[in-house]
């Protein structure tokens, strides 16, 4: 009988940070290898710690601790935090941000691209022995401790949180001690059943003072010894360690729906106290933890006899320990589990108690054991404490690490049990394995057949280069994951990253093969990108003949999502002759290339690759914001500009094709000098040659007769760089006169409509804006008269400032003379068909996204299983625990302190010169954001002001210039140069109405 998941809970995203272990793998390698994870620190490393010399040497003194690694590191700028607020902040919040950015990376939140999930928060952490240090340090005024209690305070966890990541759902403080982020997950779960949020994260910190070690007190609960074993007979008590774990959740059916990965599977939970029916208020209840057993599997709705793992709190105290090893064998005992069936387990033994999240760690823990079957041996167990009932009891201590011995589904359950009571209970099962469906169609190396985009992004450049090696590891590692799971295929890879958000630094690599990615992440001369911080005007530029090749459909099909369909609504508006021939052409790479360089043939087949790419690239989110066509490209412009409708577009060009192949041969030289060096050598030469087109400044084509074109080439040669062009027509000329009257009789059918967008007439560089048409017969002329391509460059230029370029079709001449022009250009598809695989329009549309443009990774590429990949490399500078004085910003000096500006007196001499006032408005805005780069343009709240900050702003420039300053003013003139304005003008003000009372 299947079970009913309508109140299952998925976990879909897990991070955290630990003692001695970086992340959860580190974690999972140290527990399978039987490490402890607290260390003894020498007396040195107490007092450089900050631990006083007489409590160091204090025979008393423990100095055992689960050190959290770089727990005072903080990337405040990747959360728009300013270097002020991030000194203040609790060391712990700033811990929850980096892990839960981690989590929800890791369940493929869509962080930025209009995320459609109320996302709720319920998040734990111990004391802020921070604000203590703070107060007791430092001199605060009523406004910053203001300050100091919102960024320390724990009932602003969860809101944090929810506003630095734009979360919308519900956003509580959980605190009941120990059992804090256990707590939390069962709310969360009845949030999620209850409708009140699509995704929960469930994140908790525990960080606090030097991380040294601790007093003991004698009948304490802290080990005199230095050393953490749960249910050993040698156990006397418990260690404190530092960690922060995030977890994410989701409604299974959901999850499942939506074919996320799991880690594991949450079945039932509860959470009760004790009431009074213990010793005292901090002792623990074998029958208040008896009863929250029984209610979580009976929430679960499973046999007691299926679980087969127990992560226990597991303290390491004498009297603790064998009250939840009796109230655990009790309820298990009683639920039908056999003698033995339960493996313990106890994280703290590894770690320390990490606190409020503890029982969060706990939870990771038990769903890693779930994923690898693999059960952890009990860390410092030596002899079982005998105090334990073991020899009916369900539960068993494993003497070593051991394969799993129960059968499946594997299951598991969590406890966490708080001081004063507040116990918790947790039902879990292992992840789901993937449908057959889904693992099929893998390549042997684990990659699907061909070309594939990766792209990365940062918030800063050594990010993105931590970022790079990270991933280049992952992908060439051995696989130590799951057992029997299959390498990620790098179809998945790429799209898992296609999901992730979109940062300022960016790179970008294609390759088929993992292995050829991961050099290409290696390669120091692979260059970063950084995305232009505003929107960049984009321009579409369609080639005219000549770049065609056989098979150039194939690449940009490959690579563009929506190509094909595009391409045949094209093919339809041909005749039925032509579609088909070149629809062969397109697709066929052995098609014979001199019939494509046929005129009746290469016209409509780039016109229809141009118009289908084009299509294609709008869906992928880059909307042009100006077309510019050379030659033929200029009918694929105003009709993709809606000047045009396809219907007559498609026609005027087989109609266009078909003339100029009627036309008499001819031929086309290329000079690269300026249009007046060109018609000088003609002169000289009395050559009967024409101008057909100005690419640039020094690129002038001439078209004629064959014979006068090699004639002039032989008697040019050494004078000027030239090259015959591979055409056998002389467009742009008199010779195609015959078709040009052709052409004016079929346009004369033809309405045009009202632009739709912007588009650059290439005869003289007009640009014809939105709502306004052309006469047909401007097409007509066109084919005649030369090509001003240079002109039309310096319109687009000129109107269209700080614009990039991209060559929507197969070659890349038209992006050189677009370079030529002072506009950056990326061709999309610059060797043709010589891909099919379309690994150069993926490079395209990465190099395209990589310098800011809107291109939706996640519509290009196509949609895999997401997988899991490295995380975000958080590696923020340092910020020292207060203690005496410290900067304002890390590792960096305290801007110096300026003179307050004087407003002088009618005839009196100030002392010494006053500070200007732009001076003095910098040095306040150091002092409320920290040492920040500061430009005229600087926005304040970019750089992590906020309303509060403003007020103080406002306060400190009004003792600073003796005047009133308004806080609304402050808010509306957000930028650095517009505060120094209103300073200024405030002064003038002040000055001027002094005078006035004086006369």
């Amino acid at each position: 009988m299947s079970r009913d998941r309508s109140l299952d809970i998925a976990v879909t995203g897990m991070s955290g940070r630990f003692p001695g272990a970086a992340d959860i793998a580190e974690l999972w390698e140290a527990l399978t290898a039987d490490r402890v994870l607290t260390r003894r620190f020498r007396r040195e490393e107490l007092l450089d710690a900050g631990v006083p010399a007489h409590r160091a040497d204090d025979p008393h003194y423990v100095p055992v601790y689960g050190r959290l690694h770089d727990s005072d590191r903080f990337d405040h700028a990747f959360f728009g935090i300013s270097p002020r607020e991030a000194r203040l902040l609790d060391p712990q919040q700033r811990l929850l941000l980096e892990c839960a950015w981690t989590a929800l990376e890791d369940a493929g939140h869509p962080f930025g691209k209009g995320d459609p999930l109320r996302t709720g928060v319920y998040a734990s952490a111990g004391r802020s022995d921070h604000l203590r240090d703070l107060l007791a340090t430092e001199h605060l005024e009523p406004p910053e401790l203001e300050e100091a209690v919102l960024a320390n305070e724990r009932d602003f966890l969860a809101t944090r949180v929810s506003y630095r990541l734009g979360l919308t759902g519900p956003a509580l403080s959980v605190l009941t001690a120990c059992s804090s982020s256990l707590v939390a997950v069962h709310l969360a779960a009845q949030a999620l059943n209850n409708g009140e949020c699509d995704q929960a994260l469930v994140l908790a910190a525990s960080a606090n003072g030097p991380q040294t070690g601790h007093l003991h007190l004698p009948g304490g609960v802290m080990s005199a010894a230095g050393r953490c074993r749960p249910f050993d007979s040698a156990a006397d008590g418990t260690l404190s360690g530092s960690g922060a774990v995030a977890v994410v959740l989701r409604r299974y059916e959901e999850a499942a729906d939506g074919h996320l990965p799991m880690h594991g599977v949450i079945l039932g939970s509860a959470v009760n106290n004790d009431g009074n029916a213990k010793a005292g208020f901090l002792a623990p209840s074998a029958r208040g933890q008896e009863q929250v057993i029984r209610s979580a599997v009976a929430s679960a709705g499973v046999d007691a006899s299926s679980i087969g793992y127990l992560e226990a709190h597991g303290t390491g105290t004498l009297i603790g320990d064998p009250i939840e090893w009796s109230a655990a064998s009790a309820a298990y005992r009683s639920l039908g589990a056999a003698p033995g069936s339960i493996a313990v387990g106890a994280l703290k033994g590894a770690t320390g108690h990490l606190d409020t999240a503890a029982g969060l760690a706990g939870l990771v823990k038990a769903l890693l054991v779930l994923q690898h079957g693999r059960v952890p041996a009990v860390p410092g167990l030596v002899e079982p404490n005998p105090l334990l009932e073991q020899e009916s009891s369900p539960l068993r201590l494993p003497p070593s690490a051991e394969p799993w011995r129960r059968p499946e589904p594997r299951r598991a359950a969590v406890s966490s049990f708080g001081v004063g009571g507040t116990n918790a209970h947790v039902v879990v099962e292992q992840a789901p394995r993937p449908a057959a469906a889904e693992r099929a169609d893998r390549a042997p190396d684990g990659n699907r057949p061909g070309r594939h985009l990766v792209a990365l992004s940062a918030a800063d450049e050594d990010a993105l280069v931590r970022m790079r090696a990270r991933l280049a590891d992952h992908l060439t590692a051995v696989s130590h994951g799951t057992p029997g799971a299959e390498p990620a295929a790098l179809a998945d890879i790429s799209g898992t990253l296609a999901g992730r958000a979109a940062l300022a630094h960016r790179f970008t690599a294609v390759g088929a093969t993992r292995a050829e990615i991961a050099a290409r992440l290696r390669d120091p001369a692979a260059p970063h990108t950084t995305a232009a911080p505003k929107a960049t005007p984009l321009v579409f530029l369609l080639p005219g003949q000549g770049t065609q090749v056989p098979g150039m459909a194939l690449p940009f099909e490959a690579a563009l999502p929506g190509f094909g369909q595009a391409l045949e609504t094209c093919l339809d508006r041909f005749s039925e002759d032509t579609a088909k021939e070149v629809e062969r052409a397109l697709r066929d790479p052995g098609f014979p290339r001199e019939r494509l360089a046929e005129t009746r043939l290469a016209q409509p087949a780039l016109f229809a690759v141009e118009y289908a790419a084009a299509a294609a690239l709008r869906q992928t989110g880059l909307a042009p914001s100006v077309l510019l066509g050379h030659s033929l490209g200029e009918l694929g412009a105003a009709c993709l500009a809606g000047t045009l409708a396809l219907d007559a577009a498609a026609r005027i060009v087989e109609r266009r094709g078909a003339l100029m192949q009627e036309c008499g041969a001819g031929a086309m030289i290329s000079l690269a000098c300026s249009e007046a060096e060109a018609a000088r050598l003609v002169s000289a030469h009395s050559a009967e040659l024409s101008v057909a087109a100005v690419n640039t400044w020094n690129d002038t084509v001439l078209a004629g007769r064959a014979e006068a074109v090699h004639a002039f080439h032989e008697r040019i040669a050494g004078q000027v760089p030239a090259r015959v062009l591979r055409t056998d027509r002389a467009f742009h000329s008199a010779l195609v006169e015959p078709a040009v009257t052709g052409l004016r009789t079929a346009l004369a059918q033809v309405a045009t409509g009202p632009a739709d967008l912007v588009w650059v007439r290439g005869a003289d560089g007009a640009p014809v804006p939105a709502g306004s048409s052309v006469d047909a017969g401007y097409f007509a002329d066109s084919a005649r008269g030369p090509v001003r391509f240079a002109q039309a460059l310096a319109a687009v230029r000129a109107g269209f400032p700080g614009a990039r370029a991209v060559e929507v079709g197969p070659g890349r001449v038209l992006s050189a003379f677009a370079e030529a022009a002072g506009i950056p250009s990326v061709p999309l598809c610059p060797a043709g068909s010589a891909d099919p695989g379309g690994g150069p329009v993926l490079a395209a549309l990465g190099e395209l996204w990589g310098a800011g443009l809107p291109v939706d990774l996640a519509r290009v590429l196509p949609r895999g299983r997401h997988v899991r990949l490295p995380g975000y490399p958080f590696r923020g500078p340092r910020w020292p625990r207060p203690a005496g004085t410290h900067p304002a910003a890390p590792q960096a000096a305290a801007p110096q302190a300026v003179a307050p500006y004087v407003t002088p007196e009618p005839g009196d001499r100030a002392p010494e010169e006053p500070a200007e006032p732009a001076d003095v408005v910098r040095e306040l805005w150091y002092g409320q954001l920290g040492e920040v780069p500061l430009s005229g343009d600087a926005d304040f709240f970019d750089l992590g002001g906020d309303s509060l900050s403003t007020a103080r702003l406002a306060r400190a420039m009004g003792r600073a210039f003796d005047i009133e300053v308004s806080v609304r003013d402050l808010l509306t003139a957000r930028t650095l140069d517009s505060h120094i304005a209103l300073a200024e003008r405030l002064l003038v003000e002040q000055i001027l109405g002094e005078s006035q009372e004086n006369r």
